[in-house]
């Protein structure tokens, strides 16, 4: 039980700042503490390591287990957990003693601007060709992965990565032209506003 104490104990920084990716720190020392309780009672228990590297590698596998099980508790197995995760905190105003809860959502002004862009957006796309107005409206819905997408309409992965590109350029050349005043050159278009939303 000893030799588990100092394993652990010289193993937790190198540890903690070898996964500190996975989780925020307090996380990843709970899941070590874990581990480590996990060792400690089967020492307790009998059980026997061959040396000191040993012990450190099963140390490091429980250690590792317990952020997977953690962060899998996270990602939602666990509602209760995934709840706590994104939960604000709340704290009281002292001069009026009433809770002061932070809005997190984006403001007035950002979902204005957002609006007019996505209005501007809608506007322009006739000025694309089929093919990039069918894969944006695939990458923006999420309706499937690059790989899905090729195979269900006949697709290389190369012309769907020059559409996609392609798509997105002209877009943005189209919202520039737009926000410098030039008139669209859509055919049919020229100088006129699509429909509004």
């Amino acid at each position: 039980m000893e030799e588990v104490a100092l394993v652990a104990h010289a193993r937790r920084d190198l540890l903690l700042r070898a996964h500190r990716f996975r989780l925020r720190r307090e996380d990843l020392e709970d899941c070590y503490s874990q581990a480590t309780l996990e060792l400690i009672a089967n020492a307790r228990r009998g059980g026997r390591f061959a040396g000191p590297v040993h012990l450190a590698r099963v140390l490091e596998q429980r250690f590792v287990s317990r952020i997977q099980d953690r962060r899998r508790a996270v990602s939602g197995r666990s509602s209760t957990q995934a709840a706590l995760e994104t939960a604000v905190p709340i704290a009281g105003t002292p001069e009026e003693g009433q809770l002061d809860i932070p809005d997190r959502g984006p403001g007035v002004e950002q979902l204005v601007m957002l609006r007019l862009e996505l209005r501007a957006v809608r506007e322009l796309l006739p000025s694309l060709s089929p093919d990039q107005r069918l894969v944006l409206a695939s990458q923006v819905g999420g309706l499937s992965a690059a790989g899905e997408f090729c195979s269900q309409h006949g697709w290389s992965a190369a012309k769907y990565r020059k559409v996609a590109q392609r798509a997105r350029a002209r877009l943005r050349e189209l919202l520039a032209a737009r926000e410098a005043g030039v008139p669209s050159t859509a055919p049919g278009r020229i100088g006129t506003q699509g429909p509004s939303l």
